[in-house]
């Protein structure tokens, strides 16, 4: 793959992550300070990511992978995304907001599998290429949060209070527009299964719930929904957190999530080949009972340190359980039913357990409110508690077996 081709799928998935970090984060403190949102109803948008996620697979196979290039899907999908983000940009009230968001994560969604598409496309060896061009999409998220805080400080208690946070959806809408139209110059992506019988069973990877036959993959997939749970508290919850406690340029800082990402998915192999599939999945779910525990006890003064290492987690959070879940279920798959084990698992978690899991959160959020003002001790300590049990779960019916990570 020359440099030109380089650089066009890096500012892909730089524009693609961008424009997702760039409002994703803060919708929750937008909600609750500037449109009046409770908890509940906060939870209510976020889930919005897993009805994109649940639709996503249709959208990809009965269109993208079948009638149309992959590249002009996704500047159609992202000019109609910069649409809605405008009209979330003017939005005046939850309600109107709510069918705006709605609409566009079903559009955004897709976006995440043709991006890929389009990349491993121009790849003749993707296991050792395409990490250097999804790199460029955490970069993006990044860039993103650090704009928000210390460009135009969007996310200070003045600029929220005179509701300068919506700038934040303009800045995607204008985001998403640019990739639209950048997508219909980068390099073509013809349908890959057009002529091949397509069926519900499919789509959303029913081909591989053979595999719940085999104990371990069993309860790696059950352990898998039920720590989407926990997660869900962080993606609703933390900015809000954050900002509601005091922190300065709390959208900045939680970007050192994404840059612990980086660091960890480096270590990754390492700890994998030392310790084994099992307990790096531990360590993942540990992590999270960990964080939530500092959040719970941490402040924005003297304990600053607890909140910041909480956010530092991110990466060992995220990469030691699910991308190391990925692995062991491609290991556990067969090259027949790859593709349908991870979109299984796609569609269990991102799907069924984060649609539970911002449920579960904004109930919790509105039931530890106290004038005006939440309980975030008691907030994250029900998360913190549901993750070590799901550990505890884990550790005693998961029996340790040999995975390759590839």
């Amino acid at each position: 793959m020359n440099t030109s081709m380089k650089g066009k799928l890096s500012l892909m998935m730089f524009l693609e992550f961008f424009i997702w970090g760039g409002w994703f984060v803060t919708m929750g403190t937008f909600l609750g300070q500037n449109l009046g949102a409770d908890g509940g109803q906060v939870g209510q948008a976020y889930s919005t990511q897993s009805w994109g996620a649940i639709i996503a697979p249709f959208i990809i196979g009965l269109i993208a992978d079948r009638y149309f290039n992959a590249e002009k899907i996704l500047g159609v999908l992202h000019i109609l995304g910069a649409l809605l983000m405008y009209l979330m940009y003017t939005s005046t009230g939850f309600d109107q907001f709510y069918p705006f968001v709605l609409g566009y994560m079903i559009l955004y969604m897709p976006t995440l599998a043709l991006v890929n598409s389009v990349s491993f496309n121009q790849m003749s060896d993707p296991t050792k290429e395409f990490a250097h061009i999804r790199l460029w999409g955490t970069v993006g998220w990044i860039v993103a949060g650090l704009v928000i805080s210390f460009l135009f400080s969007w996310d200070s208690e003045t600029a929220i209070a005179s509701g300068m946070l919506k700038n934040t959806f303009l800045m995607c809408a204008i985001a998403s527009a640019i990739l639209g139209l950048f997508s219909f110059f980068l390099p073509k992506t013809p349908p890959q299964s057009k002529d091949e019988e397509i069926s519900f069973a499919k789509l959303i990877g029913a081909d591989a719930l053979k595999l719940l036959g085999d104990r371990n993959f069993l309860v790696f997939f059950i352990s898998s929904i039920l720590i989407c749970i926990p997660l869900a508290f962080y993606y609703s919850q933390a900015n809000p957190f954050l900002v509601e406690v005091g922190v300065e340029n709390a959208t900045g800082k939680m970007t050192i999530g994404q840059a612990s990402e980086v660091l960890f998915m480096l270590l990754l192999p390492l700890f994998f080949k030392r310790f084994g599939i099992k307990w790096t999945l531990i360590v993942g779910m540990l992590a999270w009972t960990v964080r939530y525990l500092l959040f719970a006890y941490g402040n924005a003064g003297e304990l600053g340190f607890m909140l910041i290492i909480g956010i530092a987690l991110h990466g060992i959070c995220y990469d030691f359980f699910f991308v190391s879940g990925q692995i062991y279920t491609d290991s556990k798959a067969g090259e027949k039913v790859k593709s349908a084990a991870q979109g299984l698992i796609t569609l269990a978690t991102y799907g069924v357990g984060m649609l539970i899991g911002f449920k579960v959160a904004g109930y919790v959020t509105d039931a530890n409110l106290v004038k005006d003002l939440h309980d975030w001790e008691k907030i994250w300590t029900w998360p913190a508690i549901f993750a070590a049990g799901v550990m505890l779960l884990f550790l005693l019916f998961f029996k340790n077996e040999k995975v390759e990570y590839k």
